[in-house]
């Protein structure tokens, strides 16, 4: 008989892949549905890379943190955002969401003042490869 024993490190990557991969999508998304014209006054753009800097706990919150790089015109400029999750009914959404274009400490006090009136689910933004 053999027995299979996962390994909390297993467990934690793929955490880690599932929500870098939603991060990205849902960042994609919400640059494109918005034609980031808060950002790039309107100016097409195209987004180069997103990158994952941390995912914390504060209390039921989760709280994600990120950098977009992009080209817009001839000039390449970078954007922040902090993505604020909580399980309500049993499902993760999106409760709070912000970006700038300078780099920023994020508190789930801070977080909080910017409220994501979508409400959306997050596992719409994994898509599971395997």
């Amino acid at each position: 008989m053999f027995v299979f024993l996962s390994s909390p490190l297993i467990a934690d990557e793929y955490e880690f892949k599932r929500l870098e991969m939603s991060f990205k999508n849902f960042m994609t998304c919400e640059l494109t549905r918005t034609n980031a014209i808060d950002h790039f006054n309107g100016k097409p753009f195209k987004i180069t890379m997103i990158d994952l800097f941390d995912i914390q706990n504060e209390s039921d919150l989760k709280i994600i943190t990120g950098a977009i790089e992009c080209f817009v015109g001839d000039k390449h400029l970078t954007l922040y955002a902090a993505v604020g999750l909580k399980i309500i009914m049993d499902r993760e959404q999106v409760v709070y969401y912000t970006i700038r274009d300078k780099d920023f400490s994020i508190l789930a006090t801070e977080l909080i003042k910017f409220p994501y009136k979508e409400r959306c689910k997050w596992s719409p933004y994994w898509l599971d490869i395997d």
